[in-house]
């Protein structure tokens, strides 16, 4: 199986790049996870863009706060998916990491999901990786079978306590 690499703009990052961690180990995909800033060490993360189709990843998440490019500036290094997960911060509330993020020019996809949304960037990286994964589709749609199940349970007890 194919790894996933979580890399952080800074350490700070790591309150929300961590929900990405424990949803890819919950699903049993191999990641690795590494602090590069797009501005303060562009060569590192130049570098680990460019081998990374090399050394086994499948797919890159990205989370920087503020008005970061690091999603953007790993994706200009490799032809593996990137997905961007813009951090919330206490200037401009993530508008800035958020708008950093989504609007890459033609040419240089980023995916990207919502301010703090880690856990939507791993579940993103495990759909791509199960595109050539039985058993990692699998455990994708059991998953979406225990969401379903609880949002339905959720529905009978709001009704059972109304009466209805």
């Amino acid at each position: 199986m194919k790894k996933v690499a979580v890399i952080m703009g800074s350490a700070s990052d790591w309150g929300v790049a961590g929900k990405a961690v424990e949803t890819l180990d919950a699903f049993g995909v191999p990641n690795e996870v590494h602090v590069y800033s797009a501005h303060r060490t562009p060569g590192e993360a130049r570098s680990f863009a460019a081998a990374a189709r090399s050394s086994g990843f499948g797919v890159i998440i990205a989370a920087a706060g503020m008005a970061a490019h690091l999603a953007g500036a790993l994706a200009a290094g490799t032809t593996l998916p990137v997905i961007g997960i813009p951090i919330k911060s206490h200037t401009l509330d993530g508008v800035d990491a958020l708008l950093s993020t989504v609007q890459m020019p033609s040419g240089i996809p980023v995916a990207t999901v919502a301010v703090d949304g880690a856990v939507n960037a791993a579940l993103l990286s495990i759909q791509i990786l199960a595109v050539e994964d039985p058993a990692l589709a699998e455990k994708l749609e059991e998953k979406r079978r225990k969401d379903a199940e609880k949002v339905l349970a959720a529905d009978k007890e709001i009704n059972a306590r109304l009466g209805r």
